[in-house]
């Protein structure tokens, strides 16, 4: 199977990126991309990888932990951005490289007692619920200060920063109004926790956006990737 369309995706994505990060005076080396996997197969992966990506999200932990295996001869950087079970820390906890999506202390809790028993650090980023939408994970912004304080005491894990997932909506005021939220808390947090680095905010249809608000992670799936399909058709 021919893979030249994931290069021309990637070119054009880093091309508007550059150019986002410009009229919005940012460097773009303050930027990471994450790609964002789920439904696409580890040879699909393999060759984003050689186009020169190493950041890899995924959704699910099962799939997560499938094609960490499946990859496991490369020096791939394997990010968990979908909700995370308390029950389901134990299959990725030995090689996670970044959990975006932690939303409550318990869940921290449960993520240090298997840092303890791998005997390794994990960092995370707290998951806030900037839109304000019952179906989605995430705290709410007036509880995030409280968490990331009793998340710093935990000394297995490195509290990296925040992240959020913009509302579906195409008023570009209202994602841009939540990913300004995350930018304000970040920034008052940061004060706090000299640890803070990364604002994860972004994807697909609101990259742009993000950028512009700040984010130092870009969740990105289809403009890589293509439309998704099931792994059986791949």
């Amino acid at each position: 199977m021919e893979y030249g369309y994931l290069k021309e995706n990637l070119d054009e994505l880093k091309t508007d990126i550059i150019n986002v990060c410009k009229n919005a005076g940012r460097d773009y080396n303050s930027v990471k991309l994450v790609a964002v996997s789920k439904t696409f197969s580890p040879e699909i992966i393999n060759e984003v990888y050689n186009l020169g990506l190493e950041d890899f999200g995924e959704n699910k932990v099962q799939e997560l932990k499938d094609k960490q295996t499946a990859l496991s001869g490369l020096p791939l950087k394997w990010h968990l951005v979908g909700h995370l079970q308390t029950n389901k820390v134990k299959y990725i906890a030995d090689f996670v490289s970044l959990i975006h999506s932690v939303d409550s202390f318990k869940l921290a809790l449960e993520i240090q007692r298997y840092a303890e028993l791998k005997d390794r650090m994990i960092d995370i980023l707290v998951q806030v619920n900037t839109s304000g939408e019952d179906q989605k994970s995430g705290l709410q912004s007036d509880d995030t200060a409280r968490v990331c304080a009793e998340i710093s005491t935990l000394d297995r894990l490195r509290l990296k920063g925040l992240m959020t997932i913009g509302m579906f909506t195409s008023d570009e005021d209202e994602i841009r109004s939540n990913f300004r939220l995350l930018r304000n808390l970040f920034e008052d947090l940061k004060q706090k926790h000299n640890s803070f680095e990364h604002l994860s905010m972004g994807m697909t249809s609101d990259y742009r956006i993000a950028v512009e608000e700040g984010a130092t992670i870009l969740r990105i799936g289809s403009a890589i990737f293509g439309r998704r399909v099931p792994p059986s058709r791949q």
